[in-house]
């Protein structure tokens, strides 16, 4: 990973791609938190594609983060520790992000991120691959992004962010569990309709 993903979750300049990118994940993803209960849609579940392969190589739900200068990751795991009763935890993490949480794009880290069960095979894969193209498409808007792919180590900022949003939906998460980075070439990238 680039000392500059490392740091600060971000690649690149900010381009028009970038932004636009990041705006519409923050609106599709407060529309699921306050219309859908949370439940993960086609806008936050990418097809993921292998380089040379024109199969798709499955789904899987992602997880857009704060940059960890603006991260709230000691909110979440707080809230995460108030109570062992699921259903009061998702209550309070479908409040706590239907409201200011996803407001501006502009706090968030490009670099989106997956977890998988420890030893996954398919997390194997995909990170012997290197890149990946992941393919979104919903509400009438499709980004199509070329991403390298990274293992996070445990201490890095977006998977303990990554760790602490999942263990709000699912508290029985496994120990070890592996989080994949997936940063976007923006140059690399497109959408349609085409940002500009």
């Amino acid at each position: 990973m680039t000392a500059r993903v490392a740091t600060l979750g971000e690649f690149g300049s900010s381009t028009p791609l970038r932004k636009a990118f990041l705006k519409w994940q923050c609106r599709v993803r407060q529309i699921s938190m306050r219309g859908g209960a949370g439940r993960p849609d086609d806008a936050v579940t990418p097809t993921l594609y292998l380089p040379g392969h024109d199969e798709a190589f499955g789904r899987f739900v992602t997880v857009l983060n704060r940059a960890p200068a603006h991260s709230l990751t000691p909110e979440m795991t707080h809230m995460a520790a108030r109570t062992n009763d699921p259903a009061q935890r998702r209550a309070a993490a479908l409040e706590y992000f239907s409201a200011a949480y996803y407001q501006s794009a502009a706090l968030f880290s490009d670099v989106l991120t997956a977890t998988f069960p420890p030893g996954s095979i398919i997390a194997a894969r995909i990170r012997k691959s290197q890149k990946v193209l992941l393919l979104f498409d919903a509400y009438a808007q499709r980004f199509t992004l070329s991403c390298r792919v990274w293992k996070l180590a445990p201490h890095n900022p977006l998977h303990e962010a990554t760790v602490a949003h999942n263990t709000l939906f699912n508290p029985s998460l496994p120990p070890g569990i592996e989080v994949l980075g997936f940063e976007p070439d923006w140059n690399m990238s497109t959408s349609e309709p085409e940002i500009s």
